[in-house]
Parts: structure tokens; sequence; C-alpha cells
């Protein structure tokens, strides 16, 4: 648990927080001598005292209720019990029951995962839940929306809409197709095709979109919460749930903030409720689509008034997906990423064969070249450790290497810098530490690289033997990482900037050298053990398939997102996304194109945050996603020049999900080049 002192005083702000937004609440508090006995206990307790009565406050005031047949089980039965929740509650009972009829759980065949989130009845045979939910089973393709491939062909989908504790019946119905997935940066809705009749029964009335909360401003979220590891006081949340996850749920709480775009609430929730309806007390439907939230901060919720007209667009088909060219066919483009915090990262064991000039590798491979990247010294050089000199015939990065009409030069350090690592070079000062067929530009303040860039020539690429991590002499080992923070999980694994394998290229030698110069720690940064997912390490790859066939030259620029709170590990701050960036003449147009790309691990490194959907934890999570390069340029501090002029997302602001991040990647195809 985090530090108790630090969690008590942050639960009872919360609480406060809950009772100057609900009078009601705050006066039976005081009637019931709940707040009198927290301050007792703070008087002569232990912070552990404290802590279970903030707790029991917690829980009484934002209680979560367990589902029977069709309606919350209302167990308002101990003292401290809140009898206004349980009367709102039993007034609105009629109501929350056809509500409660038309949620369900959404859930996959085919796919890495049993149960993605909540789905409701928006319409008749229309489910609407949350664009992230959506992009974990469904794209757009062409002219409208598919099912992903999985790991054995298509996809497919339905909803359960019971999944109730204690209930071992189903009432399953198939998602027909998906109807309209929102790009980014629009609202975070989706709607599917529901079928009209499913093995044992008929569909639910739909739920009616309020105008919007009601006057009161006491609403319910009905979803299927799911099991936090992350959060602080997981006792807590065992507490709040009573250990029981993954089935369906009732939430009551109140409106803190109704904006056109987003509601804020209070209700209670975890992940998996990622499409939840949050519905109105008063009987007027729903006020809401929950689609993110932080425990014990703010929870999130599309309005049902952007809900409503979306459907509209949708029904009317005045909705379309826009075309977008990527090569030279039709293909997947994305639709962006949750406006919530979905990713974390997955680790999908796809394998995704790439051709390559007549050649061919799968991504699986791919991963096999960095799954050895441990921390243990027994695999460091530590006594045979090359001489400064040893490195005067190394190039590093050629901005030429493209052609002389198509120079890309270093990124400039821009607000770093100051903080640019710089040595002595034969009498020169010089910050570039440049190896064979690639360089590096460190921080100081870090001790690791601030970026690494490489020239790659796949006509010429060559495997060769892993061999030893080492320092790099030419500079202090105490401006370098070599233990410290790696080793076997939960310490982290060194992850390559520049891939092992990019620089390995030319004659026999020459490709040796390459390979054996990525090996140096000056190259790595600290990432978690299964961070790298296929698509990620695959991207050079495909690119190189993409530049022109009689070149097959790419280079590519690779670094961490450094920023001021980033977290602490093992006296290290370990930075919590990655960036990349790929030029290249394009084989179709023979023009230079330049595509960023972004993939995080702050969901491994913040457990404060919320699940938003059930099934995986997000530690198991990777998704790469393409962005513009003016948002990594923005967010990195570093200066790539024009390429940000010949970006096929150059019109594009930065996206708003995630770390920054934009449409997750499911399959490389997805990738835009013009």
């Amino acid at each position: 648990m985090a530090d108790s002192a630090a969690w008590l005083e942050r639960v009872r702000a919360h609480n406060r927080a809950m009772r100057e937004l609900d009078p009601d609440l705050a006066e039976e508090a005081l009637e019931v001598k709940r707040v009198d006995a927290v301050e007792v206990a703070a008087e002569v307790g232990s912070i552990d005292d404290q802590l279970a009565l903030e707790s029991i406050v917690m829980r009484t005031e934002r209680p979560v209720l367990t589902i029977r047949d069709d309606a919350p089980v209302l167990q308002f039965v101990e003292e401290s019990d809140s009898q206004i929740w349980k009367a709102r509650l039993e007034a609105a009972l009629p109501v929350l029951h056809d509500a409660i009829r038309a949620v369900g759980r959404i859930e996959l065949v085919g796919s890495e995962y049993d149960w993605v989130g909540t789905g409701w009845l928006v319409h008749d045979s229309i489910l609407v839940t949350n664009r992230h939910v959506a992009q974990l089973f469904a794209m757009r393709s062409g002219q409208g929306f598919v099912f992903q491939t999985g790991t054995a062909g298509k996809v497919s989908a339905s909803v359960d809409f019971l999944r109730e504790h204690e209930n071992p019946n189903t009432l399953v119905f198939k998602l027909l197709r998906p109807l309209f997935i929102q790009d980014e940066p629009g609202p975070d809705v989706a709607f599917f095709e529901v079928e009209a009749r499913g093995g044992n029964g008929t569909l639910a009335q739909k739920i009616p979109l309020a105008d919007g909360p009601s006057s009161s401003g006491h609403v319910a979220v009905i979803g299927y919460p799911a099991y936090d590891s992350r959060i602080p006081d997981v006792d807590l949340m065992e507490h709040i749930y009573g250990s029981l996850y993954n089935i369906k749920r009732l939430a009551p709480g109140t409106i803190r903030r109704n904006g056109r775009e987003t509601i804020e609430h209070t209700c209670t929730t975890l992940g998996g409720c990622s499409g939840a309806v949050m519905h109105n007390l008063d009987g007027s439907g729903a006020s809401g689509l929950h689609f993110s939230g932080r425990f014990m901060k703010t929870n999130y919720a599309v309005p049902a008034a952007v809900v409503k007209k979306l459907l509209a667009s949708v029904r009317s088909g005045r909705v379309k997906p826009e075309v977008r060219s990527v090569a030279a066919a039709p293909v997947p483009t994305p639709t962006g990423l949750s406006a919530g915090r979905v990713l974390g990262q997955v680790t999908i064991p796809l394998t995704i064969t790439i051709s390559i000039g007549g050649a061919s590798m799968s991504t699986s491979a791919a991963m096999q070249t960095e799954e050895d990247d441990l921390g243990s010294s027994s695999d460091v050089d530590d006594f045979d450790e090359a001489a400064p000199a040893d490195y005067a015939d190394r190039a590093g990065y050629d901005e030429t290497f493209l052609g002389d009409d198509a120079t890309v030069p270093l990124p400039d350090p821009g607000r770093h810098a100051r903080d640019v690592l710089t040595y002595d070079n034969d009498g020169n000062q010089d910050h570039l530490l440049r190896y064979e067929h690639y360089s590096v530009v460190m921080s100081k303040s870090r001790r690791m690289c601030l970026f690494s860039a490489v020239n790659i020539d796949g006509e010429q690429l060559k495997k060769a033997s892993r061999v030893n991590w080492k320092w790099d002499p030419r500079i202090p080992r105490q401006n370098q990482i070599m233990d410290e923070c790696y080793g076997n999980p939960p310490r982290f694994s060194r992850g390559h900037m520049t891939r092992r394998e990019d620089p390995g290229w030319g004659d026999a030698s020459t490709s040796r050298r390459g390979n054996e110069d990525s090996m140096h720690v000056t190259n790595t940064v600290p990432q978690m053990q299964a961070f790298n997912s296929p698509i990620w390490l695959a991207l050079e790859d495909y690119a190189l398939g993409h530049a022109r066939q009689d070149a097959m030259r790419i280079s590519v620029f690779t670094g961490p997102y450094f920023a001021r709170n980033d977290p602490i590990r093992y006296g290290v701050k370990i930075p919590r996304a990655f960036w990349k960036i790929i030029a290249f003449i394009h084989d179709e147009t023979g023009e230079l194109c330049a595509t960023g790309y972004e993939m995080s691990q702050s969901g491994q490194l913040q457990p404060e945050e919320e699940f938003v959907f059930g099934g995986f934890t997000s530690a198991q999570l990777n998704v790469a996603t393409q962005v513009p390069i003016r948002s990594i340029a923005t967010r990195s501090g570093l200066d790539f020049g024009g390429l940000a002029d010949v970006d096929p997302l150059s019109g594009n602001e930065a996206p708003a999900g995630l770390d920054g991040g934009g449409p997750p990647l499911q399959m490389l195809e997805q990738i835009r080049f013009f």
C-alpha cells in the first residue's frame, strides 16, 4: 500500500469533497455520528484505525451494489449504512429495473480478451459503448467498419445482458457488425448492431437518452467493474466491492460538473465500467456514457446529448468513415485512441508476415531479438573494455544516407541543450557518440540517451549473434546506467533505442561491428520486461517495405519522453513513454516521407489510475500508435527540422489520448504513409 499517512489524507479529502457535493449525505453523516467517530479516531487512534473509519464512510456514502434479477440488492442493514441512498434507490427501482435489463457485458471469441467492457441498448438493435472498447475488436475498413482478425480468424463479439452475482444463467446476443466508431479527437463513442433475438430471449427496451442530468444531480452507473491490482489500497477496493468483480453492479453518485462535451461524476467505478450507462435516478433516462475514471479522483462520461446527436447521424447515414489511402491499396485506417486511459500496453501474440525485397520476416521472430535484454551482471563486458581510440573510425549517423536531395539532419536538442552530455573527442568537445551506422546523444541529468539515430540498409542487413553489454569508454561510467534498475522482474530490462539488428549491415566485419556497437548501455533506456510489442519492433521492417525498391533505405530516430514527474524506481527516473520517427523515400511517390509513433509503459508505472476495460491487467498491454511528428516534437522538446512537413499526419493536431498517443495500431497496414 502507499504511505499510510498520505493515503489517509487522500481518503479524507475525497470524503469531504463528496459530502460537499451532497449536503443531505453530509447531514446524515453528522446525525449517525460518522464524522464524530472519525474525528475522535484522529485524536486517539492509530493511522490504521482512522483509515478504517474513513473507509467505512466511503463505502456507505458511495456504495457499490450487486444486482440480482435485474434489480439492485438494497442491503442497507448496518447502523452506519446510508438510509438516504437506500430511499433514493428504492424510489428509483422501477426505472432502474428497466435500465439494468438493457446493460450487458461485451464478450469476445477468437481474441486475447474474454471480455472488454460494458455496452447498453441505445436504440432498437443498437448497442452503444466506448470507442476505446470497440477498438479492441473492431476497426475501420474501406467504406465502413469490420471486426478485427484475432488469433484464429475473425473475432466474433456478443453481449451478455446478465452476468449477475450468483446467477448462472446467461442472456447472450450477437453483435452483428460495428456501425460506427468515432474518430479521435471526437467523443469516446461507438455503435454496434445487435441481433434482435438471442438463443434464450429477446432484447430489452432501449434506454432513453435524457436531455441532461436531473435537477438533483443524482445518478447511477451500471456496468461491470474489474479487479484493478494497481489501486494503492487494495484492501479498500476489496471492501468497497466485496471482492466481487466482472459481474453487473450499480453505483450511485452525483454530478460534479455538467459540461457540453464531458460530464464529471462521483459514482464509484473500476475498469470494465468503460461503456457503462450513467442513468438519472429521477427516471428521465440516461444522462451519459461513462468512459474513464481515476480511483478516488473523478470519473468522466460523454453527455447523452452528444450520444443522441451521433446516433441520429449514424441512423440517417449522414456519418460515414473518412476513406484514406495507405500505400497502394485501400486498407484500414486507425480510428483513434480513447479519450480516457486505455492503454497501458498489451502484448498480443500475433505473427505478421512482412515482405521485404523478396524475403519475409515475422514480428514474432523480431521479438526474439529483444527478449533477453535483462540486467544481470553476467551479460556485461567489464574487464575487456575498449579504449576511446577504438572508436575513431566510427562515422555514426549519416544525414545524407537517403540521398543528397533528401538530407535528414539529426534532431536538435532544443530545450534539452543544457542537459546534453559532452566529452573530449581528440581535443575537441563533442556531444555525439558515433557508432557503426548510428549515433547517440546522452542526457547528463538522466544518464541515458536523449535519442538514438540509425541508418538502415534493408538490402544489406545481416543476422549476427548477440554479445554482452558494454560501457562506452569515451564518457565517465557515472554518466551511464549499467545495473541499478536492471535485472529480473520487478526490475527493468535494458530496452534498445536503436534495435540490435538495425546497424548490422554491410560486409561481414562491418555488419558484425554494427551489431556489437548496438550493445552499448548508452543505447538503452529502462523498459518493463514485456514492453516491446510485435508491431513496435516491426515498424522499421514495414517501412523498409515501403521505401524505394531500388534503395531499401530508411533513417530512424528513437528516444524516451522525459518528464519532471517521471516515477523513480531503484534510484532511477523511469520514462513513461517512447517515440520513434522513420524517414525514407516512399516507393510510390518517390518523395521523402516521415512518420511518427509512440508507445507507453505508463499503465505499469501509475498504480493510481483506473483500468478502462476488463479481462487483462494493464501491465499486459502493449499498444503502438501513429502520431503527428509535430506532437512528438512538442512533447519531447526536440526539433526535427522539416520532417513534420513531410509527415502524412502533418495537418493533424496532437491527439488527446493517453500520453498524447494516437490511433492504436492493431495491424501494420493501418499506418498512413501519404
